[in-house]
């Protein structure tokens, strides 16, 4: 599997493009790499409904007629940013729940970690889990922000220790962790939320 990364936008928003085909968290100025290192993608999938990780949906829907996916409880943030950058406004043509999606070819995984925001997911496809802002390396989403619950990230935290196996976590900002490794520092942020 190809994975393609390019930190974009002044928040150095992670946007992935997996196998040249699905696009993940398309940000500030993502359109470009998008441009650049697609011919027929099929599909945009948002891991949650902040500003700098959708600002370019509405731009690479309409330039290539694909469909937007996120999960439900972020869709209102696609069309009401509740930051006040008023990013272009896009209608979500899915609206994703915790459990097992197919795109083309994909068999992928979503699983729901509401904290940073109520809609916040994880994409699990091949070896690779996508955390947008749940998970980075070393740390955890923030959530002092409007829609965020702290009670909320304790609990997906509590789950995300649960997963039995381990693959490569590919988060919304910075580099990449593991599952395992993620783990091991974990248990000191439940202590500090």
């Amino acid at each position: 599997m190809e994975i393609l990364v390019k930190p974009c936008g002044e928040f150095y928003t992670n946007c992935y493009i997996v196998d040249r085909k699905i696009i993940i968290d398309p940000g500030i100025g993502a359109y470009e790499f998008v441009r650049e290192h697609v011919d027929k993608p099929l599909a945009i999938i948002n891991t949650h409904g902040h500003f700098d990780h959708m600002w370019d949906d509405k731009t690479i829907k309409e330039m290539y007629d694909i469909p937007v996916y996120i999960h439900k409880n972020d869709a209102f943030m696609l069309e009401n940013d509740p930051f006040g950058y008023n990013p272009p406004k896009v209608k979500p043509d899915y609206l994703l729940e915790e459990g097992d999606i197919k795109i083309g070819d994909y068999d992928i995984k979503i699983r729901h970690f509401p904290g940073h925001t109520p809609g916040s997911i994880t994409i699990e496809t091949g070896d690779e889990m996508f955390s947008g802002d749940f998970i980075f390396d070393g740390s955890i989403g923030r959530v002092d922000f409007p829609y965020s619950s702290a009670e909320d990230m304790k609990k997906s935290i509590e789950k995300f220790l649960k997963i039995p196996y381990d693959k490569r976590v590919l988060p919304g900002h910075g580099p990449a962790t593991t599952i395992k490794k993620a783990q091991k520092f974990l248990p000191t942020w439940l202590e500090y939320l």
